[in-house]
């Protein structure tokens, strides 16, 4: 996966202009799924029931950017990301726009070395991670990632194996974590 990681606005670098970004909702597997690209890359990958909802999400997400529906110009990442539900023991090979504070990135990094069909407790996630190992931390790192599927943060499950607090609910997290371990059966 190709992975280009941004500042966040909070820390390092101020922006004076708002940015174009591109998307598009389509049906899948899980319901719809929002693609937006950046100039950069894929910047947020959300996942819902209503098109309307998901589009609303990515204006909060991104408050001062500037939004323009574009099939076309995420016709690829959505093939990408249809062909990841349908088989994601192939992996997922987008370009991604990371954005988030420098502790986020650290989680969301660290969610990304998890295999597909091998989730880990909140608890194992946080022995990946250096510096803190605050699990209520980490979750909220998880609770903002904003580019479902590629930072797979569906992986990580409660100490007691719950699927709790995800995004976009247990059905959703239990459908995925489920299809991926079908697809890593020999």
């Amino acid at each position: 996966m190709n992975i280009i990681a941004r500042n966040n606005l909070f820390e390092h670098e101020a922006v004076n202009a708002a940015e174009a970004i591109q998307f598009a909702v389509t049906d899948c597997d899980v319901g719809n799924a929002l693609v937006a690209r950046s100039r950069t890359g894929v910047c947020a990958i959300l996942l819902g029931t209503n098109a309307e909802e998901l589009e609303i999400e990515l204006g909060r997400i991104f408050p001062d950017d500037v939004f323009t529906r574009n099939e076309r110009a995420v016709k690829e990442d959505m093939f990408e990301i249809q062909r990841f539900l349908s088989s994601p023991n192939t992996g997922l090979d987008i370009t991604l726009d990371i954005r988030g504070t420098s502790f986020q990135r650290k989680v969301w990094e660290a969610l990304r070395t998890i295999p597909a069909g091998r989730p880990l407790t909140f608890a194992q996630l946080a022995r990946r991670i250096r510096g803190s190992k605050s699990l209520r931390a980490i979750g909220q790192a998880c609770a903002d990632n904003p580019i479902a599927l590629a930072i797979p943060c569906h992986r990580v499950i409660g100490n007691s194996g719950s699927l709790r607090n995800y995004r976009y609910g247990a059905r959703c997290k239990r459908s995925l974590i489920n299809r991926e371990v079908a697809s890593c059966l020999p």
